[in-house]
């Protein structure tokens, strides 16, 4: 006779397998790239206790006897530009503006970007057609061409900047989402869904947009280093944020013509700019291959 007081074992509950964050703690890569994130969005974030000095005061001894820029030393840990002004406390404010808008930018990009696709890829016809036909007219102008006219239009801000490289970013993000959305409207769950009458609005929130998530989330964190790399061209450019608001592309514009005598006023913001895009370049290449169904279970 069994041991009564054995009681039999419940149902166990299906194993999970690692989080998002777990997998993506697990490698290097993307370890490197989170870190770099961490430092650039934590200086932009503090600049206003980590930098020892105003961004824009001008200091008389932040020149030397010929006028010329300070190199890196105690009292400026990168040196001083062209006008006196301590380059750590300058590039730390203008990781705020860099980060501002990469976030800003993007995330409406991704909204537009979002928007047109979904609503060409599920109703399709003449309405799909006159969006995507639209689409591939913006895709037929070079962006960094097109962001320098309409820049060049209005009068450059840190929010039109925003607006303008949002206006030329959005376009890869509806071909994507147009391809994904056709492909998932086709499936038959969605056709049965319509057979019992569920509307436009239920199938859109609840089984369409909800697949998109993992897509949405990697051309999110990928288009960031777009973006702050735009931003910078366009600064250096000219007609990207107007000083004395500090940008790492501005940074670079104001004192190019110190390139040979005083080599860190282009370097270290220019290095700046590769991390920042690199550490987001590396942090979403990962979670693309993380949030591919094709690689579930090969981790």
């Amino acid at each position: 006779m069994a041991d009564a007081s054995i009681s039999p074992e419940p149902f166990a509950a299906p194993k999970r397998g690692p989080s998002i964050m777990r997998r993506l703690l697990q490698r290097k890569l993307a370890v490197v790239g989170l870190l770099i994130i961490l430092i650039c969005v934590g200086g932009a974030v503090f600049a206003q206790w980590l930098a020892p000095f105003d961004p824009n005061e001008q200091f008389f001894e932040g020149l030397t006897i010929e006028g010329a820029p300070m190199p890196p030393g105690e009292q400026f840990w990168f040196g001083t530009d062209l006008l006196g002004r301590d380059l750590f406390s300058r590039l730390l404010y203008g990781a705020q503006t860099s980060l501002v808008i990469g976030v800003v930018a993007n995330g409406a990009a991704l909204l537009i970007g979002t928007l047109i696709g979904v609503t060409a890829g599920y109703f399709r016809g003449i309405t799909g057609a006159v969006l995507m036909r639209f689409t591939d007219l913006m895709m037929a102008f070079p962006a960094l061409l097109l962001a320098i006219c309409l820049a060049a239009i209005f009068s450059p801000s840190l929010w039109i900047v925003a607006m303008v490289i949002a206006f030329v970013n959005w376009v890869q993000t509806a071909r994507v989402i147009f391809t994904q959305t056709s492909s998932l409207a086709e499936r038959d769950y969605i056709a049965a869904e319509k057979t019992l009458g569920a509307g436009h609005g239920r199938i859109l929130f609840l089984h369409i947009l909800p697949h998109l998530i993992p897509t949405l989330i990697v051309w999110g964190t990928l288009g960031i280093s777009t973006t702050v790399l735009l931003e910078a061209t366009l600064s250096y450019l000219g007609v990207g944020v107007q000083p004395p608001t500090p940008s790492w592309g501005n940074i670079i514009f104001e004192n190019q013509t110190y390139f040979q005598s005083a080599p860190w006023l282009v370097f270290i913001p220019g290095a700046a700019i590769l991390l920042l895009a690199l550490g987001f370049n590396l942090v979403g290449d990962a979670l693309r291959d993380i949030l591919d169904p094709t690689q579930q279970g090969r981790d």
